[in-house]
This record gives structure tokens, C-alpha cells and sequence, in this order.
């Protein structure tokens, strides 16, 4: 959909209004000389809000009934956005959707006709969005020995660099506005093996988004990712505290913990400032055999307690998201593995009372 010429003047302008240390706002004439321009007042008419407890019955699946915003992260399922929400809203009967790439691209790449076409499609199977998985602050910590965890090639179709960063959150928050959410995932730079002399200066990063964000009446939402410097709910509990700002919360992921080797679930989660846990994700791991590493692994397949942790955080009036972010790929396809993965999440849901 998009022009060789529009990508290419994407790609060549996402850089020019870079600035390292601080977070100005980027004048709406030069984002769009970053990104392909977004008419927002096609969007301003808001999906009327509905109370977390009722949930609208889905064509061929039960109505669901629970205290979270139960959803799954559309690239899962596929690149195909349209299956991906038909597979979402009419086989699992769920009503949120959290949106990271389709079409092989990623969500921050779009034109506005593929904006509007998700718009679209998302309308005609009534699905809400619980945030924007932006993969801001996923990239190396200028100054920093470069991370053995930085990768080679685009992650989720993700190629931004640390010039870049400003951009991706002005561009993560337009599209959260564009989407009619309150929430963007971002995280802490790729994991250092000594992340001691630059910990200061990356919460102050944090600190400095946060406020660009909640300002604009949106919150940043920090995923503890293996591979980044934040991997643990040991480490989040540390950052958390050293970033006091009620627009930086937690996106809460037991899986990546539980991969660096942290008992997720109790241990992992006691440590936790239940009131900054802005979102949950939701996938399991294994031991491989003979060794000290770990696999993805369906839902209920693997070391995590999740049906534990889906009663406590229901205990403790947690409200928001639970997301399904399969990453297992063991079954045909990756449609398939998530479905496969759903079941078992929503066995645990049920069998945590939360659903």
C-alpha cells in the first residue's frame, strides 16, 4: 500500500529530529515528515466506553466473563490483521486485542490507509485495544559496551535506533490516540552485563518519556524482557522505585522472569508494587533437559504457576490486561500454537476464578 518513494522518504527522515538526552516535542509538520501522515480527525469520534464486567456476547463463542481485559497480541496469530481479529473475537470470543505489527510491518510503520484498514477491520469484529506494543527503548545504551542481547536484524519488523527513540514515542503515542488507548509498552535498552554505571541515567530516560506520555494523558508500560536490562520482577522493583512517576507502570511478564531463571510466581511477584502493574503477559516456559536454559511452552505446559497468579492479581484488583503473547511454535503454525496456547490460558483463567 505504501509507495517506494513514501518508504523510502520514511526511512531517510527517521532520523533527522533525533536528540539523545531529553524529550521535546516533536511538532506534528516534521512527524509527518518521519512517518506517513495520520488525518486524526477521521479518529476523534471515541468508542464509547463500557464497565470492565460486561462483555458483549461474540458471534460463535461463549460471552466472557471476568474481571481482566482478556486478550492476545494480533502478530501471534498471524500477519493477516483480518484473521488475526476474526480468530480473536469470533473462535475465542475475547473483545481486546493488543496490537504490535501486521501485514509485515510494524505498527509504528503504517500508512494511513493501512491505519484506517485496521480501524476498520477491528470495528467489524468490536475488538478494543489494551495498548501499543512499541518497541520503544529496545536498542542499545549509548556509551555501553554493546549488549551480546542486541540483535543483528529487526525484531517484529523493528529497526529504530537509539537517534531514533524520540520519534518512536511521539509516533507510539499518536498511534495509542489514533487507537483509542491510554498505554504504550516500552522497555529499558538492551541487557548489559554490568548495567551499574549507566542505571541512573537510563531512569532518568524513563522518567523524562514518562512525563512526555502523561502528559498527553497516556502511560508507558515497562515489560521486564529477558534480554534487556530490566529482565526480572527483582530488577522491575528497582526501577520502579528509582522512577516515581505514575506514568511509567509495570507490564508485568512472568514468562521472561521465569526464563532468566526467577520464580515468576510467587517469589517474583510478591516483590511487586501491586498499584504500578499497568498489563500482563501471558506465555509459559520449560527447562530444557540438561540445562539451565529454557523453551517457550504452551499455556499450562510449562514451570509457571499462572492459574496462582491469575488469583492473586484478581485478589490483589488488578483490572487491566492479561495478554496472550504466545511465542511457543510447536504446533503447524503460528496460528495454531496460540490457539493451542489459548486453551490452556483459559482453563488457568477459569480455574483461577477469573473467568
Amino acid at each position: 500500500m505504501e509507495s517506494r518513494n513514501a518508504r523510502r522518504e520514511f526511512l531517510a527522515g527517521m532520523g533527522a529530529l533525533a536528540a539523545a538526552a531529553s524529550f521535546p516535542e516533536v511538532p506534528r509538520a516534521a512527524r509527518e515528515r518521519l512517518y506517513p501522515p495520520v488525518d486524526l480527525t477521521y479518529f476523534e469520534t471515541p468508542i464509547p466506553p463500557e464497565p470492565f464486567e460486561l462483555h458483549q456476547t461474540k458471534a460463535g463463542a461463549e460471552s466472557m466473563n471476568s474481571p481482566f481485559r482478556i486478550a492476545v497480541i494480533n502478530d501471534e496469530v498471524g500477519q493477516d490483521f483480518g484473521r488475526s481479529c476474526e480468530v480473536i473475537a469470533r473462535e475465542f470470543g475475547l473483545e481486546w486485542i493488543e496490537l504490535r505489527g501486521m501485514w509485515n510491518k510494524n505498527l509504528l510503520k503504517l500508512d494511513a490507509k493501512e491505519i484506517a484498514e485496521a480501524r476498520r477491520i477491528l470495528e467489524k469484529y468490536k475488538l478494543r485495544v489494551t495498548d501499543i506494543a512499541s518497541p520503544l527503548f529496545k536498542v542499545d545504551w549509548p556509551g555501553a559496551p554493546k549488549s551480546q542481547f542486541s540483535p543483528k536484524g529487526a525484531q517484529f519488523n523493528a529497526d529504530f535506533t537509539y537517534e531514533q527513540q524520540d520519534e518512536v514515542l511521539e509516533r507510539s503515542i499518536e498511534l495509542a490516540k489514533v487507537f483509542q488507548t491510554d498505554r504504550v509498552r516500552c522497555f529499558d535498552f538492551w541487557r548489559l552485563d554490568d548495567q551499574t554505571p549507566y542505571r541512573a541515567a537510563m531512569n532518568e530516560k524513563l522518567l523524562a518519556a514518562a512525563g512526555v506520555a502523561g502528559k498527553k494523558g497516556v502511560s508507558l508500560l515497562l515489560e521486564n524482557e529477558a534480554a534487556c536490562n530490566t529482565g526480572t520482577a527483582a530488577e522491575a522493583a528497582k526501577v520502579l522505585a528509582g522512577v516515581k512517576s505514575a506514568s511509567l507502570m509495570l507490564n508485568w511478564d512472568p514468562g521472561n522472569a521465569a526464563s532468566r531463571g526467577e520464580k515468576a510466581y510467587p517469589d517474583g511477584y510478591a516483590l511487586l508494587p501491586k498499584e504500578r502493574i499497568g498489563h500482563c503477559h501471558c506465555k509459559d516456559v520449560a527447562k530444557k533437559p540438561d540445562s539451565k536454559n529454557y523453551d517457550w511452552a504452551p499455556m499450562g505446559r510449562g514451570i509457571i504457576d499462572w492459574t496462582g497468579q491469575f488469583a492473586a492479581l484478581k485478589r490483589d484488583g488488578y483490572h487491566f490486561a492479561v495478554s496472550l503473547e504466545t511465542h511457543w511454535r510447536g504446533a503447524s503454525t503460528a496460528e495454531e500454537s496460540t490457539r493451542q496456547s489459548w486453551a490452556g490460558m483459559k482453563d488457568e483463567l477459569q480455574n483461577a476464578g477469573a473467568l
